[in-house]
């Protein structure tokens, strides 16, 4: 069993903050098993591993002996959360809702452990919720309040409208710890404001209040941005595998420990090792490998990470493929975009006429795969190493 000391050293691994410390060392010095609260509204079937830095840390209390309250925000998805939002959010149907939540609880075991996990949906106890009950509720919070939310404080300047439903998000929010009577809640750096309202409200329900975890913005395979699937940034938890392991090595070398330390379970003794081993000469995409591994094993299996380590090695390694090439993001929009168009666009050919002519003499490549369609539309979300001739070549992020 962990002592308090090393309790606290995985907990903290990777958080960005932490309200209040002193709180959670309590909490941990009890001895009891703690809810763990985390909410992920399903607005979109597919989770990628940018939602995955929330998921491992849960993981990591499962581990420790703390119950996991997974949360599927059906009820606070059809409001729309206006978080970081410059406009309005339309409302998803009940019918996309529950589609999508049905995605999650099969994606998110993949890392959580069943027998520590309770799924809970909020349309549990707010379906049910009569109208004098969410009066009550938005009594205890003020406008005033919610107008110190920085995408409200900006949107209220500068004259946007802001629709009374948008307040009710937060409200809501906060009123799952309440419903749940969470210990521990954890959240995206860009939430804070409505884990603190749930704080608030627990203690205006007469609760022992929640303490807050974040946890950092996962940046894409850009190394700026988000990540997120519509900039096409994104690596999906139900990519392929050979899909997910050629992403993961286009990554910076540096974004690379950021991945490790956010991503992986391996200790932080392990990746100290890693970090010696470069700065010593070793070459960081061998230990890229490494992380490649470890996280399609995962989400597949580990006979599927050994082959999609061979099969990245006979195309980049056996002189297929070079391993560093210029990279563009394409905008393919909600058609796609054509083989020809995109090949122009990248600067591996000087026209859509000699994409048409390199094509019909065998020489065009898309993720190593010979291309014979000239029609061939390419899908946004996607990202492709594409190949003319024998010498050029460009990694294109579609969105």
């Amino acid at each position: 069993m962990a002592t308090l000391a090393e309790m606290r050293e995985i907990i903290r691994r990777g958080a960005e903050e932490i309200l209040l410390e002193e709180t959670l060392d309590k909490k941990l010095a009890e001895g009891r098993p703690l809810r763990v609260k985390a909410g992920f509204d399903p607005t979109a079937p597919d989770l990628h591993l940018g939602h995955t830095v929330l998921i491992n840390k849960l993981r990591q209390f499962q581990d420790l002996g703390h119950e996991v309250l997974f949360l599927i925000g059906d009820f606070t998805a059809m409001i729309g959360d206006p978080t970081g939002k410059s406009a309005t959010r339309p409302p998803l149907s009940r019918e996309q809702v529950l589609e999508n939540a049905q995605t999650y609880e099969h994606q998110i075991f993949k890392i959580l452990d069943p027998q520590r996990t309770t799924i809970v949906f909020n349309s549990s106890w707010m379906g049910g919720m009569q109208a004098a009950e969410l009066i009550q509720l938005a009594g205890k919070y003020t406008v005033a309040r919610m107008l110190e939310r920085d995408d409200f404080s900006k949107r209220y300047s500068s004259g946007q409208p802001i629709s009374i439903h948008e307040f009710l998000y937060p409200l809501v929010q906060g009123y799952d710890s309440v419903a749940l009577r969470a210990d521990i809640e954890l959240g995206g750096t860009d939430q804070k404001f409505n884990l603190l309202v749930g704080r608030e409200l627990q203690r205006q329900y007469g609760q022992e209040q929640q303490v807050i975890m974040t946890m950092p913005i996962l940046e894409g395979l850009d190394g700026v941005q988000k990540m997120s699937k519509s900039l096409g940034n994104y690596i999906g938890i139900n990519d392929a595998p050979d899909e997910m392991f050629g992403k993961l090595m286009s990554i910076s070398d540096t974004l690379m420990w950021r991945y490790f330390e956010l991503l992986s379970f391996r200790s932080l003794d392990d990746i100290e090792g890693f970090k010696r081993a470069v700065a010593e000469g070793g070459n960081p995409r061998d230990i890229k490998f490494e992380l490649c591994k470890e996280l399609v094993a995962r989400f597949h299996s580990p006979a599927a990470a050994d082959k999609s380590l061979e099969n990245f090695i006979a195309r980049f390694r056996k002189g297929e493929m070079p391993e560093e090439m210029p990279e563009c993001r394409i905008s393919a929009g909600s058609g796609g975009i054509l083989v020809g168009n995109l090949l122009k666009e990248l600067g591996l050919v000087a026209s859509t006429s000699e994409a048409i002519r390199m094509i019909g003499q065998g020489a065009v490549r898309i993720e190593g795969e010979r291309v014979d369609d000239k029609g061939l539309v390419l899908k946004s979300g996607s990202t492709l190493v594409c190949q003319v001739g024998k010498r050029k070549f460009a990694r294109a992020h579609l969105s």
